[in-house]
């Protein structure tokens, strides 16, 4: 394998991580039934959104350019 497969890989890997968390976050976030547990789902939910935002932002200065940008 070559190091861009095996980054590609990886990135996609942290995505379904950081996926899981968001999902499960939202879904205690809906069904929590006290404002504590609903607020610290909250702070989970935003906290994974900035991780996806720093990820994809990491992720753009890793990697080079595409060939296929127009």
């Amino acid at each position: 394998m070559d190091e861009l497969t095996d980054r590609s890989r990886l990135w996609h890997r942290l995505y379904n991580q950081l996926g899981l968390i968001l999902a499960n976050a939202e879904l205690l976030e809906e069904k929590a039934t006290d404002q504590r547990t609903r607020s610290r789902a909250t702070q989970v939910v935003a906290g994974a959104v900035e991780a996806f935002r720093m990820a994809r932002e990491i992720r753009s200065k890793l990697e080079p350019p595409t060939d296929d940008s127009p």
